[in-house]
């Protein structure tokens, strides 16, 4: 186990789009600092997040996920969502981008859109997820440009083509910690908080409690080992989906990760998952065409190139095999 390999950007630098560029083509993930995103948003956020997940089960069942329809938003509990077909050792609230009454989205029932689910008697719980978001939103602009720089392409090609509208989805997850018995010397064993996976889209920008936890399957000496991405103070740790690596030929690679708290408490961890609108189609850069497509070492042995249709068909098939009790309500 590897410990620390893994680049921090300074996104305010002149250098970030070559740094990006250079961690895409090995690691897949980096640290962003430079970010602009106030210390105290995030300190409010994780504030408030623990006041709900120490709230009692019930409670936390009033803003359920069935609740919130073909909009998956709201709460799940330990063990209902899955990764790989195994139930996750974590609980979750999810959230997406807040629609005006009368958005073509809402009026069509597109899944995946729709109202957001908020807890009750949290003070500034709502308003302090929305200003996440929004911050959030302008930091994957500003990182899209720098990657579409790091590709030799102008720097609005990514929001003239596929982010103009993104899909924002944004997730606060809370890890219990994981029973005794887990071996965390033995990298193959269970039980994991997360088990091994890529993200869809385009970019994920995760912001990280304190506690230690992500592993990233990295290339190293022509093999994949597993290096740790700790938390860094005032950072955030970026990784590309899905999308960019169908996007790039394989160049820059949707990078297996994978979560096992093994601490003594809970671990809080942000995902933020800055996507291509849901009705764009996701076409190979030009002069990238050429695929190496490395689907016989996925996890999963699937590729991201052979697919046809929208990004949202796309999502929409890896979403129903996460929460499977919830997909008849959506396809």
């Amino acid at each position: 186990m590897q410990s620390g390999s893994l680049p921090i950007i300074d996104l305010s630098s002149a250098d970030a789009p070559e740094a990006i560029r250079d961690a895409c083509r090995t690691s897949g993930f980096f640290y962003v600092v430079g970010h602009g995103v106030p210390a105290s948003l995030t300190a409010r956020l994780e504030t408030l997040s623990r006041v709900f997940f120490a709230r009692p089960h019930e409670e936390k069942l009033a803003i359920r996920m069935e609740l919130g329809g073909r909009a998956w938003r709201g709460y799940f509990p330990v063990g209902a969502e899955l990764t790989s077909g195994a139930p996750d050792h974590k609980e979750g609230l999810y959230f997406g981008s807040e629609l005006e009454p009368g958005h073509p989205n809402l009026i069509q029932q597109t899944p995946l859109h729709g109202p957001n689910l908020f807890p009750n008697g949290i003070p500034g719980f709502r308003k302090t997820v929305l200003d996440y978001m929004d911050a959030l939103t302008s930091l994957g602009q500003t990182v899209m440009e720098s990657l579409a720089v790091s590709l030799g392409l102008d720097p609005g090609y990514f929001s003239r083509l596929y982010t103009h509208d993104p899909l924002v989805l944004f997730r606060i997850f809370n890890y219990p910690a994981l029973p005794h018995e887990a071996d965390e010397s033995d990298e193959t064993a269970g039980p994991w908080s997360v088990g091994e996976h890529t993200d869809y889209g385009l970019l994920t920008i995760l912001l990280q409690d304190e506690r230690r936890g992500l592993q990233v399957k990295a290339p190293a000496a022509g093999s994949h080992q597993w290096v740790d991405a700790p938390p860094i103070e005032g950072s955030f740790v970026c990784n590309i989906g899905d999308m960019l690596d169908r996007m790039t030929g394989g160049l820059y690679r949707s990078t297996p990760h994978r979560v096992r708290n093994t601490s003594d408490g809970d671990r809080l961890s942000f995902p933020f998952f800055f996507d291509p609108n849901w009705d764009a189609e996701i076409h190979p850069i030009v002069d990238r065409a050429q695929v190496d497509d490395d689907k016989d070492q996925r996890w999963d042995r699937t590729s991201v190139h052979d697919f046809e249709g929208t990004y949202g068909d796309y999502l929409l098939r890896k979403v129903s095999a996460v929460f499977p009790d919830l997909r008849r309500g959506v396809l």
